[in-house]
């Protein structure tokens, strides 16, 4: 069964023109190499009011399965996209961040300071990734079958 997917880019540079996403394309190649269907894939800046109205019209007026943030998870005094999908969620996935950190440790001890966070709006699981494309190809890969079971678990398809 398919699973429709969304992807936003969170970052002011980007969304302002001034540097190119890479990470959102990527993210839209694993996705699809793996036969999700990405239906939405949206640049914004980061703007906690704009990044929570964003991950709630795409969980609740979507209806989209999963949401796949990129950036804003590190220690700038911008980066909020934790604490805005934080207000969105009902319900916490941490085994997701805490396998996604142990990936990141493996390659570089800065990925200890990664703040991402995974949780479920309703019918919808929302994952941020860091901003880097390097590490959202070194994460998303190795994360990818594990989401697609508790999606359709999530969603009724599957048992545990």
């Amino acid at each position: 069964m398919k699973i429709k997917t969304a992807i936003i880019t969170i970052s002011d540079s980007a969304a302002a023109g001034k540097r190119e996403d890479r990470s959102g394309p990527l993210i839209r190649e694993v996705l699809e190499k793996a036969l999700f269907t990405v239906c939405s894939s949206k640049i914004i800046p980061d703007d906690r009011k704009m990044i929570i109205r964003t991950l709630k019209q795409l969980a609740d007026r979507d209806k989209v399965d999963l949401i796949i943030t990129t950036g804003g998870t590190g220690l700038s005094r911008r980066d909020v996209t934790p604490e805005a999908t934080l207000k969105v969620i009902e319900k916490e996935v941490p085994g997701i961040t805490e396998y996604m950190r142990t990936v990141s440790i493996k390659k570089t001890d800065r990925g200890m300071l990664s703040r991402a966070v995974a949780g479920i709006r309703k019918q919808t699981l929302i994952i941020n990734l860091p901003g880097s494309p390097k590490a959202v190809s070194e994460i998303l890969e190795k994360i990818i079958d594990p989401v697609r079971h508790g999606i359709n678990i999530m969603l009724g398809r599957e048992t545990g």
